[in-house]
């Protein structure tokens, strides 16, 4: 069995044709193409600016949800020890 020749790639295109109708074929390749072009356009949304997050100064504060650590009291971080003057 070797490869199709013309006249059977001919002859199953008039058979799709005469099921199908060419109306019916070339909604199919519009909606298709709707397809496609959304779909690119819904990747396209999706991917962050590049430039818009280089530009964007540095957040000074802390973010609303971060949660700080145990504060210390003010005797014990400032205690020091002393030695006996010798």
């Amino acid at each position: 069995m070797g490869s199709f020749s013309i006249w059977h790639w001919l002859i199953v295109l008039l058979v799709v044709l005469l099921l199908f109708g060419s109306g019916k074929i070339s909604t199919l390749m519009g909606d298709l193409a709707t397809g496609i072009k959304s779909f690119k356009k819904n990747m396209k949304e999706d991917e962050p600016d590049a430039s818009l997050a280089e530009s964007a100064p540095p957040a000074a504060t802390k973010p609303a949800g971060s949660i700080g650590g145990p504060a210390q009291p003010a005797e014990t971080a400032t205690t020091t020890t002393s030695r006996p003057a010798a």
